[in-house]
């Protein structure tokens, strides 16, 4: 038996998707939608949305929050997951690709679960430690600008209750994390929030190899 695992993932993709991943023909609708620009790659992959889903599921979550909407793939395939009364605060900026999550949303019959927030998160974030109070909320997905990962890390880990869960999207980054050759804003935030995450004894983490690396941080009781 190996102490570290040498499987090749990307010759084993095809077997893990076919054996794995249940994808619902309207997420399989808007993922292909999607896939036509040039920006598809801001969307998650479907054995990751699945398995998210599985988290929230797990732990009854109820409340969620997420920021970066993109065309919707995660708040949908999240906001399935959550019960009849289950809510996402969504998260985002930019109209044009949040007006494709809203209209996915309205065709699964799902859109009475999600609040489109549209303003920076931070301001967003703020808002809810005003109005909803601290420790008000289940879980958080963080897939948003790179460079304010850790002020939203800050700011969820305070919103969210002893024993949420928080989700953190792109940790590896294509590979550019272990680059040293790469000094971009982007990539230079997500070495420090990953080194972070190591150190803070605030949470349990674990870091997984799942579409572009996926940190899963839950709130110390």
């Amino acid at each position: 038996m190996s102490n570290r695992s040498d499987l090749d993932l990307s010759q084993l993709y095809p077997y893990l998707f076919e054996n794995s991943v249940r994808e619902e023909p309207l997420l399989k609708k808007l993922r292909e939608e999607t896939a036509k620009d040039q920006m598809a790659r801001m969307q998650i992959a479907p054995e990751q949305g699945q398995f998210m889903a599985l988290l929230l599921k797990l732990m009854n979550a109820k409340r969620v929050i997420e920021i970066g909407t993109f065309t919707g793939y995660s708040s949908l395939v999240m906001a399935a997951a959550l019960p009849e009364d289950g809510h996402i605060v969504c998260c985002d900026v930019d109209e044009y690709w949040t007006s494709i999550a809203k209209r996915y949303w309205q065709e699964a019959g799902l859109e009475h679960k999600l609040d489109l927030r549209l303003a920076p998160a931070l301001d967003t974030l703020n808002s809810l430690l005003k109005t909803e109070g601290p420790e008000s909320f289940d879980a958080a997905f963080l897939d948003a600008d790179k460079a304010n990962y850790d002020t939203y890390y800050e700011r969820c880990l305070e919103l969210i209750k002893p024993g949420g869960l928080m989700m953190l999207d792109n940790v590896l980054w294509s590979g550019r994390v272990i680059d040293p050759e790469v000094q971009d804003e982007d990539t230079v935030s997500l070495r420090a929030i990953n080194a972070k995450l190591k150190q803070d004894q605030r949470v349990d983490i674990s870091m997984l190899p799942l579409a572009d690396g996926l940190t899963l941080a839950r709130k110390r009781t």
